[in-house]
């Protein structure tokens, strides 16, 4: 597979301020526990308790921006699938520091423009965390990769699969949902709201650092 530069990788992520890493490796977590069913976000972007979203070209000097490459390296190795069915990168916009709410927050994630109710996929193998629902984000879902790394955040689906339920292991590819325009979303404008975010050593995974997506889906696949 071939990768971008090193340096044209760090053009292209976007961050609103650098970030230290609160540990490494993956985090264990509960499978359907009260615990990982309770609480939660309450907008589209769940705003990170911690530092801004994580960018590589952050401060913290090149040990942190090493770390933060290898994130990025480590999520493109998981050869994620572009999570709307049919949509191919060059329809993905990097829309990661684009303000939302009169520039009040990040939007923090990209959004993946497709006809409604157009399947949405899971993009890594791993287990469903959360089905939910608020008011920016509508009907939406959390899950993590197997190790627990990162959280993957899909929001404003217009209806689940029928097949999901929390705890239930996921495969790449799998149909957790339809997109739709539930929450905030213009309601002429269906899209899927996809959210990278790492996993925090509070366990409070709705609430970790942002990742830029764009990159990773650039090598995504195509399903």
């Amino acid at each position: 597979m071939r990768r971008l530069p090193f340096l044209a990788l760090i053009a292209v992520i976007a961050c609103a301020s650098p970030v230290t890493r609160p540990g490494s490796g993956p985090r264990p977590g509960p499978e359907g526990s009260a615990a990982v069913q309770s609480g939660g976000p309450d907008g589209e972007s769940p705003a990170p308790t911690g530092p801004g979203p994580i960018s590589i070209a952050g401060g913290g000097g090149p040990a942190n921006d090493l770390e933060r490459f290898r994130d990025i390296e480590w999520l493109r190795d998981r050869h994620l699938v572009i999570p709307v069915a049919g949509v191919g990168r060059d329809r993905i916009e990097d829309t990661f520091v684009a303000g939302r709410d009169g520039g009040e927050r990040q939007h923090n994630a990209v959004d993946i423009l497709a006809p409604r109710s157009t399947p949405v996929l899971a993009a890594d193998d791993g287990v469903l965390l959360r089905m939910s629902s608020n008011n920016l984000g509508g009907i939406t879902i959390f899950a993590a990769d197997p190790d627990r790394r990162f959280v993957y955040y899909y929001a404003h689906l217009e209806r689940y699969h029928s097949d999901m339920y929390v705890g239930r292991k996921l495969t790449k590819g799998d149909t957790i949902g339809y997109v739709g325009t539930s929450g905030n979303a213009p309601k002429d404008v269906p899209h899927l709201h996809f959210q990278i975010m790492r996993w925090p050593a509070d366990g409070k995974f709705w609430a970790g650092e942002p990742i830029n997506p764009y990159p990773i889906l650039h090598v995504a696949k195509i399903r």
